[in-house]
């Protein structure tokens, strides 16, 4: 991985990893609690590929391994991670856009759920069975509600940073071409607007009347 992707993928992690043990964990809400830790994970997959989504995934889980006031054995959560960044990366597009937010959305429910089967089913093998006792069931209900609602407020702000950060041309917003990656299509709601091309054909419009206002006001001045 470059220095730039290193950097910002281990500051984007650490704060969601606090984010996450300072407040998400401690709303008490009922099931499942808001894996912000997995979002940051998917907006960053969603932009690197597969590879990068994997590296960033085992990252982020031993992190969170090892983080107070975890419970649980080291690697567990790693090995969670690492599995959905590399399969949430496969849904990276070829051409680095889509055009309405239907993907990034089912990759969200996806890896909430995936994670939650598979964290529950690595715990059986190592003897955890506190899935079973508070309900698998509920559990994925609530993973996929919770970090479904809260995707929109995370991903796409995730994808632009990794954009930026990489000097990618899909970031730059001075074409109509390049409004319709995935965090614009998201932000769009999955309509697909060329909100971009509408203001460049706003632009061109205003730009085309005061050329010939300026026309006009030069044959006045010629008469």
């Amino acid at each position: 991985m470059r220095v730039n992707r290193i950097l910002l993928s281990v500051s984007l992690v650490v704060v969601a990893l606090v984010l996450q043990v300072s407040v998400l964990a401690r709303l008490h809400l009922p099931g499942a609690v808001p894996d912000l830790m997995l979002l940051v994970v998917l907006g960053l997959a969603l932009v690197y590929g597969h590879v990068g989504g994997a590296l960033v995934g085992f990252g982020a889980g031993l992190l969170a391994d090892l983080a107070p006031p975890a419970d649980h054995a080291a690697g567990r959560y790693a090995l969670v991670l690492c599995l959905i960044g590399y399969l949430a990366g496969l849904a990276k597009p070829e051409n680095g856009r889509l055009k309405s937010a239907t993907v990034p959305m089912f990759v969200v429910v996806a890896a909430a759920i995936g994670s939650t089967l598979l964290y529950a089913g690595v715990g059986a093998l190592v003897g955890d069975t506190a899935a079973r006792h508070v309900g698998l069931g509920g559990l994925l209900f609530t993973a996929a509600l919770y970090d479904l609602l809260l995707a929109p407020f995370v991903v796409p702000g995730i994808m632009a940073l990794a954009r930026r950060a990489e000097n990618d041309p899909l970031a730059e917003t001075g074409s109509a071409a390049q409004t319709t990656d995935i965090s614009s299509g998201w932000l769009s709601s999955g309509t697909g607007l060329r909100i971009g091309g509408q203001r460049n054909g706003l632009k061109v419009k205003a730009a085309r009347a005061r050329m010939a206002r300026a026309g006009r006001i030069k044959g006045v001045k010629r008469l």
